[in-house]
């Protein structure tokens, strides 16, 4: 998959000028879930039968985020896990436009003129609730408008999953919710997360529980703090493991950010300064004080046990 960055304002001589058309893909697709996958699919399926370049145009970072806008909290799909998953999908080329405070001022008009004709889009696939320019004031139906008779505009319907429509809003709320087997089902593979394994308090060392202690390596959606059953990719192997979101309440550390602590069944290993993924499976149970040690090393075993039955 050719990636290609691009940044606004474009340089004096414009985008480069594509030789070739190209059915393309736009939107945000944060999480990829199965509604985007079904916009996707789409696009690359008529790219195909068209016998043309099947690309995605994406945004990056998230408009939210850089506006300030509504409740963002975090990525459910950063960029680098969104480039794995549509080159696994069959993109031919991911262009990622740098979202800036200058680029969401640019109009329809400019979007169209400045971005799709250079590129030469002879098709623009996107979902029913597409929209873009300043303000979101570019619709499916604007785009056609504007497009005329030199650009198709191809929209998808919802994704709807037991009535329901597929959002990434309902993602977040299913996290918030410690809901990890619902994520999964709306996104049509486990929430994952990332990160590089810091030194922590090595507490889980002294109780026989070695703890991964992770540092994520993106602002991602922060599920529900308690304990999970995940798998945990770890030097090439998905391995089972056991998870604690949270704050060391036992403790009384006095965290006020989460710490992401992985407990990898049956494994023995120096994991420092390795980067790990983790695929949240199944909630356990709520984050908890315990009174002793002591009760804190059988829940953990506990939780362990409970891992195996899930995971196995």
């Amino acid at each position: 998959m050719n990636i290609v960055r691009l940044a606004y304002p474009w340089p004096e001589n414009g985008i480069p000028r594509e030789a070739d058309p190209q059915v393309m893909v736009i939107g945000q697709f944060d999480g990829v879930h199965l509604g985007h996958s079904s916009v996707i699919d789409y696009g690359i399926r008529l790219a195909r039968r068209l016998g043309i370049t099947a690309s995605v145009m994406t945004f990056d970072p998230n408009p939210k985020e850089v506006l300030g806008k509504g409740d963002y909290e975090g990525y459910l799909t950063p960029l680098s896990i969104k480039e794995e998953i549509l080159r696994g999908m069959g993109v031919d080329t991911l262009y990622v436009a740098e979202f800036n405070h200058a680029f969401a001022a640019v109009t329809p008009e400019q979007f169209y003129e400045q971005m799709l004709v250079p590129l030469h889009v002879h098709t623009a696939v996107v979902g029913f609730d597409f929209h873009f320019g300043h303000r979101g004031a570019g619709t499916p139906e604007l785009l056609r408008e504007l497009g005329q008779d030199s650009l198709l505009v191809e929209t998808v319907p919802a994704f709807l999953l037991e009535d329901n429509k597929v959002s990434s809003s309902a993602i977040r709320a299913a996290l918030r919710e410690g809901d990890a087997k619902h994520a999964t089902k709306l996104l049509g593979r486990p929430y994952q997360i990332r990160g590089i394994v810091i030194d922590g308090d090595k507490r889980g060392r002294t109780i026989g529980f070695p703890t991964a202690n992770l540092e994520l390596s993106e602002r991602y959606v922060v599920p529900r703090p308690g304990v999970y059953a995940v798998r945990v990719l770890v030097e090439g192997v998905w391995r089972a493991g056991v998870m604690n979101i949270g704050f060391k309440p036992t403790f009384q550390t006095g965290e006020t950010r989460p710490s992401f602590e992985a407990h990898i069944l049956d494994f023995r290993g120096d994991l420092y300064g390795q980067q790990l993924a983790v695929e949240l499976i199944d909630y356990i149970r709520p984050e908890q004080k315990f009174g002793s040690i002591d009760e804190l090393v059988t829940q953990i075993t506990r939780d362990a046990e409970s891992a195996r039955q899930i995971l196995f």
